[in-house]
């Protein structure tokens, strides 16, 4: 029976490559030539953790980083910013999360709307994935369709197409 995956990964590689990239324009910035900023890219827990002195600097460095993710196709969904806290003196630090693999929450609007489409497919949740089976190949080209043309929050990728 034909199935396939509904994952939400990011490749590690490659951010980190949007990661050098954004530091280093940071880094040969007239505005931030005086700076204390420090970006940091935490690869075991995937935590972007930003410490710098005003909110302006914050905006900017993540504006830089948005914009790096985006030229090395990546999609900026897949970021959750956090708060702001007051670092130690007047300094501002902000830890923005990547996401990666599928929560609960999501993985049922995935499936609600699968099924509501009426398609003849089986869509299952697997940890942080979902498989999706049927009978006609068709119908699972058309599950994609209709997933990629909706905003589940964070980015999709479709994988291991089976016959």
């Amino acid at each position: 029976m034909p199935t396939f995956d509904i994952v939400s990964k990011i490749d590690a590689q490659t951010l980190d490559n949007a990661m050098n990239n954004a530091k280093k324009e940071i880094l040969n910035r007239y505005d931030f030539s005086s700076s204390n900023s420090t970006v940091d890219h935490d690869k075991k827990t995937n935590v972007i953790t930003i410490v710098t002195e005003d909110d302006m600097r914050l905006k900017a460095i993540q504006d830089a980083i948005i914009s790096r993710m985006v030229k090395q196709n990546l999609d900026p969904e897949s970021l959750d910013f956090g708060k702001e806290q007051y670092a130690s003196g007047n300094m501002i630090r902000k830890e923005i999360s990547i996401k990666e693999g599928i929560d609960k929450e999501t993985a049922k609007k995935i499936v609600a709307k699968i099924k509501a489409s009426g398609l003849k497919v089986q869509a299952s949740v697997m940890d942080d994935q979902l498989r999706v089976q049927s009978k006609s190949i068709d119908d699972l080209q058309k599950v994609i369709t209709l997933c990629k043309g909706e905003n589940f929050g964070q980015p999709l990728q479709y994988i291991n197409m089976r016959n």
